[in-house]
């Protein structure tokens, strides 16, 4: 009989299942933004993978392209490249002709370059002689300043004589 008269009051229900229907959409405001965020993270893995997957897919159909032509490429590099023109792009071109340049001088120099590094073991003795040619240009050179001394003593003595 205590249960019977203990009904609870339509109000008071209807306000429990208002506060559980609060509870579960606050639930789903937070599930909503992380299930969003899974699946944009999937799908950007998905747009990679399958980005990927074409790279892989042309990689493989330029091997096989490559193994098609295998002798053809064996002939081509077999083959000497002198005297074919060489594609290069026009942006390019200013510094080709600048290398070109630089190429001439560096080959009409190319002889005395080579000379000038065979002479590199001579050095030593060329030094050698030209401290001896040095020393020799000295002891000339005192000599020289000895002979001029005696041509201006005569010189004055030639003026003394000629004054008397």
């Amino acid at each position: 009989t205590l249960d019977l008269t203990c009904r609870k009051a339509p109000c008071f229900v209807k306000f429990s299942e208002m506060e559980k229907m609060a509870n579960i959409k606050a639930e789903i405001n937070e599930v909503q933004p992380l299930l969003l965020s899974v699946t944009m993270v999937s799908t950007l893995q998905f747009y990679f993978i399958g980005k990927k997957c074409e790279i892989l897919q042309d990689m493989n159909r330029h091997l096989e392209a490559v193994l098609k032509e295998k002798k053809a490429l064996r002939k081509r590099l077999i083959k000497p490249r002198c005297q074919e023109s060489l594609p290069i792009e026009a942006t390019f071109h200013k510094y080709v002709v600048e290398l070109l340049t630089e190429a001439v001088t560096f080959i009409e120099k190319l002889e005395s370059h080579l000379q000038t590094i065979r002479s590199i073991p001579q050095i030593p003795n060329m030094m050698k002689n030209m401290d001896t040619a040095l020393t020799k240009t000295e002891m000339l050179v005192m000599k020289l300043e000895e002979v001029e001394e005696q041509i201006l003593k005569w010189r004055e003595l030639q003026k003394e004589v000629y004054s008397d």
